[in-house]
């Protein structure tokens, strides 16, 4: 019998007793050991008494907002935070800001009465907590932070020659969780406008998926959309898989396209990356690439795995580059990869693969 994990010391810092009543009670039944503020001036005192392992973080409260706190937390003493949020359009904004900052998550604040979404809640609320308190958090100055240095895409092709149009029967599907907005920012922004077609599942949830992809489209080359029922899959163009909801890829002749569809949590997720590379697998076969970026869990490891046997290329990002090695560490474990590179790397890989596989047909 596996050995159940160690409780956590977790505060929750919102103004509604409510709302900490009702998530405190879902981390006390996963027998983590919580603790409570009403703002986060109340929350500085708990830290000094008892430092939490992960912070449960409203963003609008009052004395002091939350980002307002999560920058102070991330220049001091980095503690991982989870930002718990409403379903709001200024809240959405203001969360993605949080992920800038240095917030490891966002979830949800649950819907109270309906039971179904509470028990989906407190399955997505203990997997988050969890990955927050394994992930590596870093201290931040208040100024900006420069980007690292990575090795533009480009390199993947030779000096003396252009990169060649990427045909439409080309696919590159990507999954990434705890640490992945970083991730796929950074790999995308390596992309030119000529490169293959992906699909994104970055586990958010919804609304905030279509705020990230324009946060995306607004600093890279190529198109990056919340992906729509239907949406073709092009040249330049990314589409993100709306949270709480499953995309899998369809084809039709030589033509991609996604499909958003309902249906239950698998591996714990929805969106899931099994339930895209699954689809991949099917659809596309040798003419896929697949890669697994940082997070938290299994989710993708089984369907990575069936992409590579049905030839896809298939890389996992290294554990010194992740916030979390649980995704790509279990793809690895699964043999599901093909390759392991850095983050700096996976989009020069990710053309490399695409390129080679061209020259084999």
């Amino acid at each position: 019998m596996s050995t159940p994990p160690p409780p956590l010391r977790v505060l929750v810092v919102d103004d509604s007793a409510l709302v900490r009543e009702v998530l405190g009670g879902m981390l006390a039944r996963e027998g983590h050991v919580v603790d409570i503020a009403a703002d986060p001036i109340i929350a500085f005192e708990r830290i000094k008494k008892a430092r939490p392992d992960v912070i449960l973080l409203d963003l609008e409260m009052p004395r002091m907002d939350g980002l307002t706190f999560l920058r102070s937390v991330m220049s001091s003493d980095p503690i991982p935070v989870v930002v718990c949020s409403a379903l709001t359009g200024p809240g959405t904004e203001a969360a993605l800001r949080a992920l800038e900052e240095g917030a490891i998550e966002i979830v949800t604040k649950p819907r109270l009465g309906v039971q179904g979404f509470l028990e989906e809640s407190a399955t997505l609320l203990a997997d988050s907590v969890r990955a927050a308190a394994r992930a590596r958090v870093r201290r931040r100055g208040p100024a900006a932070r420069p980007p690292e240095p990575s090795v533009s895409a480009k390199v993947a092709f030779p000096a003396h020659g252009a990169p060649p149009t990427v045909s439409t029967d080309r696919v590159v599907v990507v999954a990434a969780s705890t640490g992945g907005t970083e991730a796929l920012g950074q790999l995308l922004k390596e992309l030119s406008a000529d490169a293959p077609g992906l699909v994104i599942v970055q586990h958010m949830p919804e609304v905030f998926t279509a705020a990230f992809a324009r946060r995306l489209n607004e600093v890279c080359t190529i198109e990056v959309k919340e992906a729509e029922n239907g949406d073709p899959v092009r040249e330049g163009r990314a589409l993100v898989a709306p949270g709480n909801r499953h995309t899998r890829l369809r084809r039709t002749g030589t033509r991609y396209s996604v499909e958003v569809t309902n249906g239950p949590l698998v591996s714990r997720h929805r969106p899931s990356a099994d339930v895209l590379f699954w689809s991949t697998a099917q659809a596309a076969g040798v003419n896929a690439v697949g890669a697994i970026l940082t997070g938290m869990g299994t989710d993708g490891a089984d369907g990575l795995l069936e992409m590579k046997l049905a030839g896809a290329h298939t890389i996992a990002q290294d554990e010194a580059s992740c916030v979390v090695f649980g995704m790509p560490g279990a793809a690895i474990a699964r043999g599901a990869v093909c390759e392991v590179q850095p983050l700096s790397r996976i989009a020069g890989a990710i053309l490399r693969a695409a390129r080679a596989e061209r020259a084999v047909r």
